[in-house]
């Protein structure tokens, strides 16, 4: 079962307001939120979830169901620890699946069985299209993080499918939002390669990945190894994130313990022991990788630079850390998800033009 853990509601305002507002939210309505949140676990007013599933119910009422499933989305932040959190998940894809007219885009979502660890996991899906695409288009796979899943990124999703013109199939890593397996380096990645290979069945069989925050572990990881055609690692832990003695910031040790299915606060031994066998130095010493592109803010208080400047010098790889901002350079999206997509159309471009 997952736990609760000490956590400062003010201090994760402070840390992911940029987030708040950059996702679709309006400043003034996650104001008044901040304002009223006292307690981060209290299911009452001042409690985190109780206000914010306040905001999402307003937005629903008012049939803005798209607002109401990212309101719900921070009710359920940061992880799933008590029933709570479950209700606000599970009114978030309700709310999701109404606002599904009005995407813009063709959206369906579906359950598939993958391999995990000598048996299957179900891992649900949501692929987003553009209405006239042709068969023959690339597929992106794609993943949010370790507390801000699938539904939670759906903007940045919209904009890869209809800028790239592509399929874009998007889930949850292991471990996080509908997942029902904890996460692990070796099991996570085993999913993805499940996924890679039903993405190749989607299109004309190319296939990037693109991950953020611990999906950039991922997308890393699929990228290192070569087994996607070209990879995009948005603020992605790969090595120092995961050796390095620092102190976790604004309640990451509780939100990675829950995410790697420990049932209560795991000691600082059994959460190094955890961590390292993430570390990707394995795959960073090998020269098999796909192109990739890597991102991330200079000011990230949770991935050291180390784990973005590590790829300097590989083999078809740009490398770019973001000045004055901070993990996934979120406070500068609007300027780096061009250049992200930019750099995957004339990637994918080059890529389905060699093959033909």
């Amino acid at each position: 079962m997952p736990y609760q853990w000490p956590l400062d509601a003010s201090e994760l305002f402070g840390e992911r307001y940029p987030q708040m507002i950059n996702t679709g939210l309006p400043a003034g309505d996650v104001g008044a939120v901040r304002a009223a949140v006292t307690e981060m676990w209290a299911d009452a007013p001042g409690g985190w979830v109780h206000e914010w599933s306040k905001l999402a119910a307003t937005y629903a009422d008012a049939g803005a169901h798209e607002q109401a499933a990212l309101a719900y989305g921070w009710a359920k932040f940061p992880t799933l620890a008590d029933e709570s959190k479950r209700v606000a998940l599970a009114k978030q894809l309700e709310q999701y699946r109404l606002a599904a007219p009005g995407f813009g885009v063709r959206f369906e979502r579906y359950v598939l069985e993958l391999p995990y660890r000598g048996d299957t996991t179900s891992v649900p899906v949501h692929l987003l299209a553009p209405f006239d695409l042709a068969a023959d288009r690339p597929v992106v796979l794609a993943s949010g993080g370790v507390d801000s899943w699938k539904m939670d990124v759906h903007g940045l999703m919209v904009l890869l499918a209809t800028h790239l013109r592509a399929r874009v199939l998007v889930f949850d890593i292991a471990g996080t939002g509908e997942s029902t397996v904890p996460m692990t380096g070796a099991g996570g990645a085993e999913m993805v390669t499940g996924l890679i290979e039903h993405a190749r069945s989607l299109g004309n069989g190319v296939v990037a990945h693109m991950g953020i925050s611990m999906g950039g572990y991922f997308s890393a990881r699929s990228g290192l190894g070569g087994e996607v055609d070209a990879a995009v690692v948005l603020g992605g832990p790969v090595e120092a994130a995961f050796t390095d003695a620092r102190k976790d910031a604004f309640g990451m040790d509780g939100i990675l313990g829950n995410a790697m299915g420990f049932d209560a606060p795991p000691t600082p031994e059994q959460l190094v022991a955890g961590r390292a066998e993430f570390s990707l130095r394995p795959l960073l010493d090998q020269d098999r990788n796909s192109p990739m592109l890597v991102v991330n803010g200079a000011d990230d208080v949770h991935v050291p630079q180390h784990d973005t400047l590590v790829f300097r010098g590989r083999r078809d790889t740009v490398v770019d850390l973001v000045p004055d901002t901070g993990h996934c350079a979120v406070s500068k999206l609007p300027e780096v998800f061009p250049t992200i997509i930019g750099w995957l159309d004339r990637t994918l471009t080059a890529i389905t033009e060699t093959d033909r």
